[in-house]
């Protein structure tokens, strides 16, 4: 038997490790198993290029409790070790086996799937243990050996008869303070947090079986049952499997895998796959979003070579793509030793740049393959590509090739599409294209009217972080201008060289000036007033386009100096003074009558943008019944 003194650079790393270097206990699961997962890839790799002269069979990982005698115990069927090699990489804790491996058998080795980065990895073991035993029998034919540590750094180590079979038991003698690890419930829930998809089988406890009955069994058989092992991963999850081996229902089927809890379908999936200059693999899924911009439910999950990570991809995933869900699955991903959080790397740019195309890719390839499927998936999918726009240079680059635009009617148009068709009509006398919108069809549903009644397209742009779009758009591209149609009267908002009849003078324009702000004395609205057509309406609110942009702006952050969010309610009051009901104004003489003319064309005006409430829209409809009576 040795004994001696584990070859740490501290008096005792235990304490350390258990208090700074793993924040979250129920990590040691995570890791152990890493570590079984790479002694048995390890033996895959040496049996396949003649090294190791053994049989490699179906190997799995067992993961047992035993309450009784507060053990929890995890077994492979891998490598294994000798006494010289327990002595090398469990003694030296700094030292990575997984690493060596990897550089001596380099050339080889690139995709055995070994996890390997952490050595430490192995002494995430003490944080719930008060004792830690290892038994082991190498592939080679060498003794088994058992070494055993209390959380000093002193260890004992000694050969042993108690194992026949190649592999590593690990045994942790749970420590009062987390005896939690005893409960078969909590190790079946860190096993299918952490494990779900590991690359070799985990068992854990027994399932009944019921085998099928024979084709001509009687009509009251009963079928027999067997006790089979209850493996409790995928070992071969979609995302390592070729997309051309996959079908839709594939795809689906890891979806609700993934997230049991999800019962819709997702909308289509993007499955991720390169090599160079880093390794990544993943598949991320559209769900249904509408205007949903809620990302704290079921997230993209990062895996490295299948282990679990984490949910918080922040850094590696573009910010408008974490409204995606799905599994990115990478070993070139920086992380601290616990794994529980990413260090900023070159790399890591690298990686979320070849997402942002990848993703505007398979935007472009889907409209080309199916137009009419995707328009119906717009309106689920327009805040990612909006988000993008807005958020992600390369990827606004190549949004028209995917970025559709509704109009009120239902039609869509892309980019390209729509300036062909407005071009010649909505090309105001200064050369600007100006491009029409709404953000709510019912609510401003007699603008839109008015808009389309002289053959102008109206959009139905209605995310929630369009202004932020728009202003993207009037940046990027020459002499274009977006304006909602309650803006302003149509013709100020594309205006025309065309010549303006006025009925009044300019003396008569000014007493109906005067005659409309006293009698209103609001200071919400601006008066102005503009010889429009006699059918138009006599009175129409409008909210200039930069002042209520702005607003809307800083509802869903942004607006900048600004400062919106304190700013009151600005509208302007359009007159018409072309209108029958500007003469009828100026032809009563009683100065009352005069005032209540005014303010119930006021009131039908603020009718009209639902601005009318509380009182003001008692008080109207009071007197609108009284005005039946008559």
């Amino acid at each position: 038997m040795t004994k001696g003194n584990i070859n740490v650079s501290v008096e005792n790393i235990f304490p350390l490790i258990k208090k700074f270097l793993y924040s979250d206990h129920e990590i040691f699961l995570r890791e152990l198993i890493s570590n079984a997962t790479d002694a048995t890839l390890k033996l895959k790799h040496l049996t396949s290029i003649g090294e190791a002269k053994v049989e490699y069979g179906n190997p799995k990982i067992e993961v047992k409790v035993d309450k009784e005698n507060k053990t929890l115990h995890i077994i492979d069927q891998g490598i294994g070790m000798t006494g010289e090699e327990v002595e090398k990489y469990i003694n030296q804790v700094a030292f990575s086996g997984a690493e060596e491996f990897l550089e001596k058998y380099k050339d080889t080795a690139k995709d055995s799937g070994i996890i390997g980065h952490f050595g430490l990895g192995f002494y995430s073991a003490f944080m719930v243990a008060e004792k830690v035993e290892i038994i082991t029998k190498s592939y080679k034919d060498e003794p088994a050996v058992r070494w055993i540590c209390d959380g000093s750094p002193e260890f004992t180590l000694e050969e042993t008869a108690d194992k026949t079979e190649r592999g590593t038991e690990i045994i942790l003698h749970i420590a009062e303070d987390s005896t939690e690890f005893l409960e078969e419930g909590k190790i079946r829930e860190l096993l299918l947090k952490y494990n779900k998809f590991m690359p070799v089988p985990i068992k854990f406890g027994t399932k009944t079986h019921t085998l099928p009955l024979p084709e001509n069994a009687p009509e009251d058989a009963v079928a027999e049952t067997e006790e089979v092992d209850n493996i409790i991963n995928n070992p071969t999850p979609a995302w390592t499997i070729a997309p051309s081996e996959l079908a839709n229902e594939d795809y689906m089927k890891f979806y609700h895998e993934l997230y049991p809890m999800q019962f819709e379908e997702p909308l289509f999936n993007i499955h991720l796959n390169v090599d160079y200059p880093f390794n990544l693999t993943g598949i991320l899924f559209f769900p249904k979003l509408s205007n949903n911009l809620n990302i704290e439910k079921d997230k993209i999950q990062l895996y490295q070579n299948q282990v679990f990570v984490t949910d918080e991809v922040k850094g590696i995933v573009p910010d408008f793509l974490m409204l995606l869900r799905g599994v990115i699955d990478s070993p070139d991903i920086p992380l601290n030793v616990s794994r529980s959080y990413l260090q900023a790397d070159g790399a890591v740019k690298k990686i979320s740049s070849y997402i942002t195309k990848k993703v505007a890719d398979k935007m472009a390839s889907l409209i080309n393959e199916n137009r009419e499927d995707y328009e119906k998936k717009w309106n689920d999918i327009k805040v990612v590509i909006e988000y993008g726009i807005v958020t992600e240079e390369k990827f606004a680059e190549k949004s028209d090739k995917f970025t559709l635009y509704p109009t009120t009617d239902g039609k869509y148009f892309l980019w390209s599409e729509l300036e062909e068709k407005i071009k010649p009509n909505q090309t105001d006398k200064d050369g600007n294209l100006i491009i029409l919108y709404a953000s709510n069809a019912d609510e401003q549903h007699s603008y839109i009217q008015t808009a389309k009644d002289k053959g102008y397209e109206v959009l139905l742009l209605d995310s929630p972080i369009i202004p932020h779009v728009i202003q993207k758009l009037e940046t990027s591209k020459d002499k274009i201008s977006f304006a909602r149609v309650d803006a302003d009267h149509i013709n100020n908002l594309i205006k025309k060289d065309e010549p303006v009849i006025s009925k009044l003078n300019e003396t008569e324009k000014e007493s109906l000036k005067k005659y409309v702000e006293e009698s209103i004395n609001d200071k919400k609205f601006t008066v102005q007033l503009e010889d429009l057509d006699s059918t138009d309406a006599p009175f129409t609110i409008t909210q200039p386009e930069f002042m209520r942009r702005m607003k809307d702006m800083q509802a869903t952050g942004g607006g900048g100096m600004f400062g919106m969010g304190g700013f009151p309610e600005m509208y302007n009051l359009v007159v018409n003074s072309n209108s029958e009901f500007a003469g009828q104004i100026l032809k009563t003489e009683n100065e009352e009558e005069k005032a209540g003319l005014i303010q119930y064309a006021l009131d039908l005006a603020k009718l009209s943008q639902n601005l009318l409430k509380g009182k003001e829209l008692t008080d109207f409809i009071q007197k609108s019944y009284k005005q039946l009576e008559k």
